[in-house]
């Protein structure tokens, strides 16, 4: 079973949520994976959690052009984990981000993606306001790809 950690931050409105829940939903279509979903405003995650996954989502709400203090906080945990040995480098991801009239965020996490090594599996989504329509489809297939993505490289 391949595992997939979706790593997001949402409150309030709740778009972000609605995001992580849409790329989950996607990546579920595909057997074989086992999809775990934190939102770092309400937990951290556990890095050996992140050690384990085959795969990450990442999703944030653009806060001034960035993405916001949660998932920050999971990057430098990641870079902690990354100096202690823990294998979380060089994994397939993908990201999302919602967004009030900007969407510059998602710069910042892919930038964060890169540093890790990370391959960026599909174009990121950014949806302006709650994912309607296109967002949401565009959300799904997000998941979708992560997911199949994973699942053909253990083949």
């Amino acid at each position: 079973m391949k595992r997939i950690l979706i790593v997001y931050h949402s409150q309030q409105k709740g778009n972000t949520r609605r995001m992580a829940e849409l790329v989950a939903q996607g990546c579920r279509e595909t057997a074989g994976v086992e999809v775990a979903v934190v939102n770092v405003n309400e937990a951290r995650v556990d890095m050996n959690a992140a050690e384990r996954a085959d795969a990450y989502a990442f999703g944030s709400p653009d806060y001034f052009t960035y993405m916001a203090g949660g998932l920050k906080q999971f990057f430098d945990d990641l870079c902690l984990a990354d100096w202690a040995g823990k294998k979380v480098k060089g994994k397939p991801y993908v990201a999302f981000l919602t967004h009030g009239g900007g969407g510059g965020a998602i710069k910042s996490i892919e930038a964060m993606g890169a540093s890790f090594k990370l391959q960026q599996v599909a174009p990121s989504v950014v949806c302006q306001g709650a994912p309607t329509g296109a967002a949401v489809e565009q959300s799904i297939a997000l998941g979708r790809a992560l997911a199949q993505r994973v699942v053909r490289e253990a083949l």
